[in-house]
């Protein structure tokens, strides 16, 4: 692991605390839908990021893939209705990305 000094400090390199999978930008927004709430519908999601179908569905897949989101399948009215809930895995990682990116601000400072 690389270490960085600044103002006489050894501290981490931050960039590598920094969760790859996270990185992406549809990604991060996903995670910040279902940390700040219990739970949230495909559509809902697809509205409020304003991203396609096949876009949303992708980085879906992959943030479940890596176990950072549950997915759950249900009917509603005879419609299928597909939900998502961020894991604990999912929280932590979501919060040690934002920690990682709160750093890489101080040290602009």
């Amino acid at each position: 692991m690389a270490e960085w000094c600044i103002t006489g400090t050894i501290v981490k390199n931050p960039f590598e605390q920094l969760d790859r999978i996270l990185e992406h930008r549809v990604r991060l927004q996903i995670m910040s839908v279902l940390v700040a709430n219990e739970t949230y519908d495909f559509n809902s999601l697809k509205e409020v990021l304003q991203v396609t179908d096949g876009n949303l569905a992708a980085n879906l897949k992959a943030l479940e893939k890596e176990k950072y989101i549950v997915v759950s399948k249900s009917f509603v009215n005879r419609k299928p209705n597909t939900r998502y809930k961020a894991t604990e895995k999912g929280k932590a990682a979501f919060k040690k990305h934002l920690a990682a990116l709160e750093e890489l601000i101080k040290m602009q400072r």
